[in-house]
């Protein structure tokens, strides 16, 4: 099954819809106009189209296990993740400060829908690793913000759920 981005319905959604235009008239934004958005978007999309898309087929065939104390993980996931942080594109939203791009989330989200319309299984770990940035970026001191965002956002490192619940701790069957 292939995966084709809509790029040209989300190019209508930023400029007619979102206002990409008064976006790049916030300080910081003065960069991310249509035409970045586009070269963004078409990056993405080849990325998510090309690379991410057919994981999923194999994913099905070969799901990552553990076994024997192990992890083996699907074909092509590995490659896959190495180009993902290659490209930058787990720093998309995240301030340039940790390393990070900085992108308005009005464009980052685009990038983020794709990853995740291409091959769910693949984005869970960029998601969770979002979830564990803006985590730091929110609560923690700038000694913990120091040690771990650069890690994370550059992609050396990634996030897991940490979620409790009162009365489940982390079995998440028994989260009401």
């Amino acid at each position: 099954m292939s995966y084709q981005a809509p790029i040209k319905d989300m190019l209508f959604v930023m400029q007619d819809l979102a206002g990409i235009g008064q976006v790049a008239a916030l300080p910081g934004f003065e960069d991310y106009d249509l035409d970045t958005a586009q070269a963004v978007l078409e990056e993405s999309a080849r990325f998510c189209q090309d690379i991410v898309a057919p994981l999923n087929w194999e994913g099905d065939r070969n799901p990552s296990s553990f076994k024997d104390g192990q992890v083996t993980t699907t074909p092509g996931f590995q490659q896959a993740y190495r180009q993902f942080i290659e490209g930058g594109w787990q720093g998309v939203i995240h301030p340039t400060e940790y390393g990070g791009q900085g992108l308005p989330k009005l464009i980052a989200t685009a990038c983020t829908e794709m990853l995740h319309a291409s091959s769910l299984s693949f984005a869970l770990c960029p998601m969770l690793t979002d979830g564990a940035i803006e985590a730091l970026l929110t609560a923690a001191s700038d000694e913990l913000r120091q040690k771990y965002a650069p890690q994370l956002i550059s992609g050396q490192w990634t996030g897991t759920m940490n979620l409790t619940e009162p009365q489940a701790g982390s079995d998440l069957a028994a989260v009401r």
